[in-house]
């Protein structure tokens, strides 16, 4: 017997690509339900080679559903994810609201796979932050081959990463270059458009933003509590793919060479390192790609024992929808989770 799952958020950008997902890798649903605000009803959606007419969160009963995949935001998610959970189904949630609750667990299935069980606790897994899901990702083999003691991250996240109404106002505004109109500036503080913007999310006292902060309290929880991480989280005009330059320290030596066989064997990562122009990989080649492709390993003579690299991946996908898909994936394949019986 098949499952029954929820997109909520159905209409947006990681919603879409949950449905993409889904459809591609065959996930094992006899039935998938696209929900999204009572403004989206009966907007139609692409789900593999069927349409599917999107319905009204706010009405629907979650009696025989046993996956919801949640996309619609913080404020949507700490409302209803409570209530889906109680009706019986298991949330994984693509917001923050949940992943810094010590009884939800925070997942990258690549890197702790194991910790789906806990979902126990309150029925609901957290996806991590875009950026912080490829990073790990990469840092997971190499912290099981020298154990990590501490990562400085420097972030190039595309404006997908900020929605829709984001990759619009890129758009809009490169245009507007070319043609020599008004460039308007809505989602970001300044323009985006042939700029870079060192700034993602609120800022906090210390001076980091709520997305640096997130990528080193997730990693945290994630791989290691015992890793040190400092990050710069930048936005660029990119449409789809976050990069990030990763300086490593290890406790014990491992060479570039090493950390390339490491990382070529492990989970989810794919190795594109040839010391050449055009030897590495770019957010362009990683768009619509489910892999965390690391270019540039090479040695960081500044630390004892560090390695420096180049790590990007497609952010609608590893970043949220597919690790969200991967995580109900390794539930169905531990057998955690069984299909409700349907009524007759």
């Amino acid at each position: 017997m098949g499952f029954k799952v929820a997109v909520v958020g159905a209409t947006g950008n990681v919603g879409r690509e949950m449905l993409d997902i889904l459809a591609e890798r065959k996930f094992p649903a006899d039935e998938v339900v696209a929900l999204a605000s009572r403004r989206s009803l009966g907007v139609e959606i692409s789900y593999g080679e069927k349409t599917l007419k999107v319905k009204a969160l706010e009405h629907y009963d979650f009696a025989d559903v046993d996956i919801c995949l949640m996309s619609a935001g913080s404020a949507v998610s700490k409302e209803w994810s409570p209530k889906i959970a109680a009706a019986g189904a298991v949330v994984i949630d693509n917001s923050s609201c949940w992943r810094y609750d010590s009884d939800v667990p925070l997942v990258v299935p690549e890197v702790n796979a194991a910790a789906v069980a806990d979902f126990r606790k309150k029925g609901i897994i957290a996806n991590p932050n875009c950026s912080t899901a490829q990073l790990v990702v990469a840092l997971k083999p190499l912290h099981d081959r020298a154990t990590i003691k501490r990562v400085v991250v420097a972030t190039y996240q595309s404006v997908s990463g900020a929605g829709k109404d984001a990759m619009d106002e890129l758009f809009d505004q490169t245009k507007a270059v070319f043609t020599a109109g008004e460039i308007g500036t809505k989602k970001f503080p300044k323009r985006i458009a042939f700029n870079l913007i060192p700034h993602i999310d609120v800022f906090m006292e210390d001076g980091y933003t709520k997305e640096e902060w997130k990528m080193m309290v997730e990693t945290k929880k994630i791989l290691d509590p015992k890793i040190k991480l400092s990050a710069t989280c930048v936005r660029v005009p990119v449409f789809i793919g976050h990069s990030e330059s990763v300086n490593i320290e290890f406790e014990q030596p491992i060479t570039p060479d090493e950390a390339r066989e490491v990382l070529r064997n492990a989970p989810g990562c794919i190795v594109i390192d040839k010391r050449e122009p055009g030897g590495y990989v770019t957010p362009y080649e990683a768009a619509g790609e489910d892999a965390t492709y690391i270019s540039r390993i090479r040695e960081d003579a500044t630390v004892e024992n560090g390695l420096a690299m180049w790590v990007v991946s497609d952010n609608l996908r590893k970043g949220a929808a597919l690790n969200a898909i991967q995580i109900a994936e390794a539930l169905i394949n531990r057998k955690l989770i069984q299909a409700k019986k349907k009524a007759a």
